[in-house]
Order: structure tokens, then C-alpha cells, then sequence
């Protein structure tokens, strides 16, 4: 019982074994679609964001720029005027410019300029920006491009009392263009600029080079010295920049055009382009007034500057403390100096034109989840999608696999349902076929070997039943007794012989020996072996010559003459008395097969049992009996033979009138593994 147990275990005696999830096909397809799902989601996704990423950032630039380039002008507006008053043509200038909403209150929100039509909706809670000449946003400043904003965040267009008057332009200008035409004789290109106080400056092409315009010794020196309107805006500013200083108890400075405090050592030509920041002592460069140019070389003062420290670390700390305590007074005079001269600070809109605020891309939490939410519906529904498809696919490919193990176990198998015409579809039409010809074939065996058990029973029952006799003292072993034990063994041998043949066949070990054959003669041979026994059994057996000259054939003439000599006698056999049996061997239309037909005029063979007249041991008399039939296997030994030769071998039959079996060999074509050679012979096929 133990033992029986185990065997029922056993997977080859039919246990159905589970595939382990990591091998199942299904389990593959899902994890492969999910894969695919959720990189797809994320590309997309990452494509999406860094799209949408960039098409944010240019146009938050193109915003940025735009709001930049609208501060900058009122800004410039309100560093030339005192008041507001007449900005709203600027105003409405910018924005057809822009195509936004502008608008420009007071820090009380009282109205100055607005764009928008009367009624528009209301201004937002947050201003743009806060447009002060004496306090620069720097963020939005540069980004209109602006350059030489100080860093005290004075506008440097806001000159105030250092606004030269016309008399004075016109007298620098002829001494700077007097020193243009100087440096041009000494091949120095420069062009003469105006600042924003209207003092004109040396711009030199190509670069600044100090040395250079020394050597040149032309007289620009002038340019560097105040004019009266100058001298008395200066003397101004340097005394609110004393008081600053002296509040905190410290000593005044005296205040140069550019700014610095304490005495030039050389003075230098002024020139509109950039220079080394100045030392520590003065102002930056940036710093300067307006009224001035920005970038004129500070004088070197004459106290220690914070750059070489004295004699210990505390010197070196005071003198740095008392610089920035003078550079901070300096901005806070030269703010107290300009504020008649501004207009005063005021709070800048910039919208849409329906009067909100221009969104912005916020990738909040709730923005986050939406997005991760889409992603995770996407993947969901392409998982579920590849669920539902895996087990459509998976389910067909389990029911072939439980067939194939039921037939390995040697059960009966059901034909597995064809669902679709795909490609599973189609394996599964082609299981059924194989299963089918399998179950077939498993008939066929049974019954060969109940046929081939019969077929050497008789003769063998023949022969042991008259030797038994003879031994018995029955029956005499004349030489009439020895002659029928002789065909018994004839017959017998000819069943073992025929049983060869097939299996040599089967296993493609039959041996042939191709020579070229002329089958008319082949058969004219062929009729002369058989005619005897035609003409025993009253039956006309004839060749028919062929109507035109018949196409080169290389055979083996032995087996060739064994399957037509198979199918003489079978046709023999089935045509009645008076009845004719014909011959012919004639080529194909194409000429490159030659066909041989055996024709005959019995009774013919029923349409359900032509298909299986070359099946072995089959026979359309069921009585097994000799004298009707013979054992079964001739015409399966003539198709072997024609396969052998590379041809086929088929049968037509109208019940009532006879048959036509026809054997077809490709035209001068040596069989299969014959090589082309005649003398090498014993060919295995």
C-alpha cells in the first residue's frame, strides 16, 4: 500500500505539478507589463515636467524681463521728476508695449496711473515692486540690463543740484571733443558720451588703458575738474555728510567729484569706462553721484586707507570702522540732498489685463498628489488591462498543458477548444491534429500488432498442426505433404521479409542500388513475371506503349520492379475473371517526373477506404482471408518505396469500374543520399 502511494505521487505516473510563480509565463507577462507601464508613466511624466519646467522658466524670464524693463523706465521717470505728475501717457505707453496692466499708487494706495479702463477690477493685495530712485530693487534692475547702480541703491540717473546747466555742457564738450581728436592723431579711436547730468566723458574704443592716453599728452585734464554748479551741489552734500559724521563724533571729510574723501596724488583723465574699485577709504565706484561719472578714479586720501593696515590690528580696525561710518553718512546725505529732486516713492501693479496677478506654476502638495494620483491610475489601469489579457493568454496554454500531460499519462484526451483564430489558436489546432494522428497511430500500432500476430499465427498453426500429424503417424510426409509445408514457409517468409522492408524504411536504412532504368522495359519485365498467374486467373494483363519518348529516370530497377510487381498482383487479385489489368509508364507535362499507372477493371475501392489502401495490414475484405487477399502490407511496402526514390504513390477508384494506382519519380534526379557517381552503390535511404 505504501509502495501504491508513492507511485501516485510520483510526477511520472500523471501529478500535476505547479509552476513556480517566478517561471509562470503569466506572472512574467504581468511583470513585464508593469515594467513597461511604469516606464512609460515615468518618462512621460519626466518629459511632461521638464517640458512644462521649461516652458515655465521662459516665460517667468520673459516676465521677469518684461516687468524689469517696465520698472526700470518709471523709474528713470521718477529719478528726473519730482512728481508723478504726467506718467500716465508713460504708463499707458508700457503697456501697449507689454500688453499688461500697469498701474502706479501712492504708498497709501491713493491712484496715480492705471492702465486699465475705469471700473476694471482692483488692484491685488501685493504690489509688484516699489518704484524709489534713492531705494533700487537691484533684483529687478539688473534684469532690465541696467548697469552703475550704487551701491547705496541710488539710481544714478537721479543727479539732482549736479545737473549741469547748458552753458557748462557745452564748455566741457568742446574740451572733450578737443581731446577725442587729440587721441585720434595718436591712433587712439574714442567717442565722446554724455552722463546723466549732462558732464560729457572720453569713451575710448577698445578698452581702457591709462598708460596709453598718459603718453599721449593730450590736455583732458580739464574734464576732471568741477564746475561751478558742481562745486556748489558738492559743497552742499559735504556738509549734511559732515553733520552725519560729526553726530557720531567724528571729524568731517572733505568730499572730492568723485565721491572720495582726502587728496588725489596725480590726477588722471576721466573716461566713461570701467576701473579698478577704489581703495577702501573712498566710496565704491558705484557710489558716485549721478552728476559724475561712476567710474572716475577715486583720489587716494590722505589718511591710512583700511587696504595697509598700520602699526597693529587695532589701528588697521579703526580706520576701517571710520571708513564705513564716512561711506554710510555719504549715502545718507546724498539721499537727503536728492529728495526734493525725485518723485516720491510709489507702488507698481503689473498684471493681467483683466487686473489679476500673472499665475505662476506652484507644484503645492495638492499639485504633487493630482500628478502622483494620475501616474498611479494609468499604471493601475495598464495593470489591470495586462491581468485581464495574461489570463486570456495564460488559460488556453494550461489547457494544452493538462491535455499533453493526460495524453503522456496515457489517458483519453479531449480536443482542447479552439477560442480564437491566433496564434495559441492555432497551437491549439495543431494539438488537436497531432493528438488526433497520435490516437491514430496508437490504433494503427495495436491493430499491426494484432494483424502481424495473425498473419505469422496462420501459417505457423499450418505447419505445426501437419508435423504434430506427421509425428503422430496421421498424416505421411510424401513429397505432396512437403511441398504444402514449403509454401507455408514461403508464405511465411514472404510476411517476415515484407515486415523488413517496412521497418528498413521506417528507419531510412533501406538500402537502394540507382542505376538508370528505362521503364518501359521495367515494365515489360514486370508484366512477363506476372503473367502467368493473370492468366490463371483469366485476367488480360497488358503494357501500353508510351506516346512520346519518356524523360531520363535513375532508380533502383530491384525495388522499382518490387512495388510495380506489389501493385500487378494486388490488381490481379481484385479483377474478376475477364477483366484487364494495364500498364503504362509516361512523363509529366512539365517533363520532370516520369509516372507509372496500373490500371485495372475490378470492382473498385468505396471513397471512405481509399484514403487508407497504402495503410499496413489494412484490407478492404475483412474475412482475412487468403484466398481473397494477401497480408496486408504490399501497397504500404510500394508507397516506402516510391518515398525512398523521392516520388509518391497515389490511388484513384470509381466503385464499380476499377482502379488506378499511379507511382510518380522526379525525372533524372538521384535519390536522396545517392551520390552522383554510378559505380557507388549499396545507397542507404
Amino acid at each position: 500500500m505504501r509502495r501504491l502511494r508513492s507511485v501516485r505521487r510520483s510526477p511520472g505516473a500523471g501529478a500535476r505539478r505547479t509552476v513556480p510563480l517566478r517561471k509562470s509565463l503569466f506572472a512574467r507577462l504581468l511583470a513585464v507589463s508593469a515594467l513597461v507601464a511604469a516606464c512609460s508613466v515615468a518618462a512621460t511624466a519626466w518629459l511632461a515636467v521638464q517640458t512644462t519646467s521649461g516652458a515655465i522658466r521662459q516665460e517667468q524670464g520673459q516676465n521677469l524681463a518684461a516687468d524689469a524693463r517696465i520698472y526700470h523706465r518709471l523709474l528713470g521717470y521718477a529719478a528726473a521728476h519730482p512728481t508723478w505728475d504726467g506718467v500716465g501717457a508713460t504708463v499707458r505707453e508700457l503697456a501697449e508695449q507689454s500688453g499688461r496692466r500697469i498701474a502706479l499708487t501712492t504708498q497709501a494706495r491713493a491712484p496715480l496711473a492705471d492702465s486699465a479702463v475705469p471700473g476694471a477690477a482692483a488692484l491685488p493685495a501685493q504690489a509688484s515692486a516699489v518704484v524709489d530712485p534713492l531705494s533700487v530693487d537691484t533684483a529687478l534692475s539688473a534684469g532690465a540690463g541696467a548697469t552703475g547702480t550704487t551701491t547705496d541703491r541710488v539710481d544714478p540717473r537721479a543727479v539732482g543740484p549736479f545737473r549741469l546747466p547748458a552753458a557748462e555742457r557745452s564748455r566741457l564738450r568742446r574740451t572733450a571733443e578737443r581731446g577725442v581728436a587729440c587721441l585720434g592723431d595718436y591712433g587712439i579711436a574714442a567717442d565722446v558720451v554724455a552722463g546723466a547730468s549732462g558732464r560729457p566723458l572720453i569713451q575710448v574704443v577698445g578698452g581702457n588703458d591709462p598708460d596709453r592716453i598718459r603718453g599721449t599728452r593730450c590736455a583732458v585734464d580739464a574734464l576732471d575738474t568741477p564746475t561751478a554748479t558742481e562745486r556748489k551741489a558738492l559743497k552742499a552734500l559735504n556738509q549734511l555728510a559732515d553733520a552725519c559724521l560729526e553726530r557720531q563724533g567724528r571729524d568731517g571729510v572733505h568730499l572730492t567729484l568723485g565721491l572720495s574723501w582726502g587728496q588725489a596724488a596725480e590726477p588722471v583723465p576721466a573716461e566713461a569706462v570701467p576701473v579698478p574699485a577704489a581703495p577702501v577709504a573712498t566710496m565704491p565706484p558705484t557710489v558716485m553721484p549721478s552728476a559724475v561719472p561712476t567710474d572716475v578714479p577715486r583720489e587716494q586720501p590722505s589718511a591710512v586707507p583700511s587696504a595697509v593696515p598700520g602699526p597693529g590690528d587695532e589701528q588697521a580696525a579703526a580706520t576701517g570702522e571710520n571708513d564705513r561710518a564716512v561711506a554710510s553718512c555719504v549715502g545718507t546725505a546724498r539721499r537727503e540732498q536728492l529728495s526734493s529732486y525725485v518723485a516720491s516713492p510709489a507702488l507698481l501693479f503689473i498684471g493681467d489685463p483683466g487686473g489679476g496677478t500673472v499665475p505662476g506654476f506652484d507644484l503645492s502638495p495638492a499639485n504633487t498628489a493630482r500628478i502622483a494620483g494620475a501616474a498611479a491610475l494609468v499604471l493601475a489601469l495598464t495593470v489591470g488591462a495586462s491581468v485581464l489579457v495574461g489570463a486570456r493568454l495564460v488559460r488556453p496554454l494550461r489547457a494544452l498543458t493538462g491535455a499533453a500531460q493526460r495524453m503522456r499519462d496515457g489517458e483519453d484526451t479531449a480536443p482542447v477548444v479552439v477560442a480564437a483564430d491566433n496564434e495559441i489558436g492555432r497551437l491549439a489546432a495543431t494539438f488537436n491534429d497531432m493528438s488526433a494522428h497520435r490516437a491514430r497511430l496508437e490504433a494503427q500500432r495495436k491493430a499491426m500488432v494484432s494483424d502481424v500476430a495473425h498473419e505469422l499465427r496462420t501459417p505457423l498453426s499450418n505447419i505445426r498442426g501437419w508435423l504434430e500429424a506427421a509425428q503422430d503417424g496421421v498424416a505421411d510426409p510424401d513429397p505432396e505433404f512437403i511441398a504444402f509445408l514449403h509454401t507455408e514457409a514461403v508464405q511465411l517468409q514472404h510476411i517476415i521479409d515484407d515486415l523488413q522492408d517496412l521497418a528498413q524504411a521506417d528507419a531510412g536504412a533501406l538500402r537502394l542500388h540507382p542505376e538508370p532504368v528505362d521503364a518501359a522495359e521495367l515494365l515489360g519485365q514486370v508484366a512477363a513475371a506476372h503473367q502467368a498467374r493473370a492468366d490463371a486467373a483469366g485476367v488480360a494483363l497488358g503494357v501500353r506503349p508510351p506516346d512520346r519518348p519518356l524523360p531520363p529516370l535513375t532508380a533502383d530497377p530491384v525495388r522499382l520492379r518490387q512495388a510495380v510487381g506489389n501493385l500487378v498482383s494486388n490488381a490481379v487479385r481484385h479483377t474478376p475473371a475477364g477483366g484487364e489489368v494495364t500498364l503504362r509508364a509516361y512523363g509529366s507535362e512539365d517533363g520532370d517526373a516520369v509516372l507509372v499507372d496500373v490500371a485495372d477493371t475490378g470492382g473498385g475501392i468505396p471513397a471512405d477506404d481509399l484514403a487508407r489502401v497504402f495503410d499496413r495490414f489494412w484490407r478492404g475484405e475483412k474475412s482475412r482471408s487468403r484466398r481473397t487477399g494477401g497480408s496486408g502490407l504490399g501497397l504500404a511496402i510500394v508507397r516506402k518505396l516510391a518515398e525512398a526514390h523521392g516520388g509518391t504513390a497515389t490511388a484513384v477508384s470509381t466503385p464499380g469500374e476499377g482502379s488506378v494506382f499511379t507511382l510518380r519519380f522526379p525525372a533524372d534526379i538521384t535519390p536522396s543520399g545517392t551520390p552522383d557517381d554510378p559505380d557507388a552503390m549499396n545507397t542507404t535511404i
